[in-house]
């Protein structure tokens, strides 16, 4: 059975998943789940997003929007025409390493600043990193959680 809960993922792995929280603030606003958390990739969305069905609980599926974390790529959506090439040039990228992988791991779990989605590491069962891969290549740039720049740029 296949459930659309990502406003709730966070909350239904820190209950339910055999993987324990490895740190939340006092208040309980910032939860991180260790994972690993096994999912297939069902689509990129753009050069440092996929949208995967993690598989957090036996027999139980969840579709959730996953951001690479340390990366950003260029944004598809940018005023500026170089920055929206980039940004193509960068989700084909990805589409071609998570292409044919079959499971992958969530790891380090925590909600993004953007409702809907999480931030997560990701490796491929040859232990492979794409967001190593993705940085690597010069198609994104690291990423910390801060502000980014909006100026129009080659990439």
């Amino acid at each position: 059975m296949m459930f659309r809960l990502i406003p709730h993922l966070i909350v239904a792995l820190a209950v339910l998943s055999p993987a324990s929280p490895s740190s939340a603030s006092e208040s309980g606003k910032r939860i991180e789940i260790a994972g690993p958390v096994t999912a297939d990739v069902i689509r990129v969305i753009d050069g440092d997003t996929i949208l995967v069905a993690a598989r957090p609980w036996p027999q139980q599926t969840m579709e959730v929007y996953v951001r690479l974390r340390g990366i950003d790529a260029p944004e598809l959506k940018s005023a500026c025409a170089a920055t929206r090439d980039a940004g193509r040039q960068a989700r084909a990228a990805l589409a071609h390493l998570t292409s044919d992988q079959g499971e992958i791991q969530l790891t380090h779990i925590s909600g993004d600043k953007y409702f809907g989605r999480v931030v997560a590491d990701i490796s491929f069962s040859d232990g492979r990193n794409p967001a190593q891969e993705m940085l690597s290549a010069g198609y994104v740039s690291p990423y910390d959680g801060g502000r980014k720049s909006k100026a129009c740029s080659s990439w």
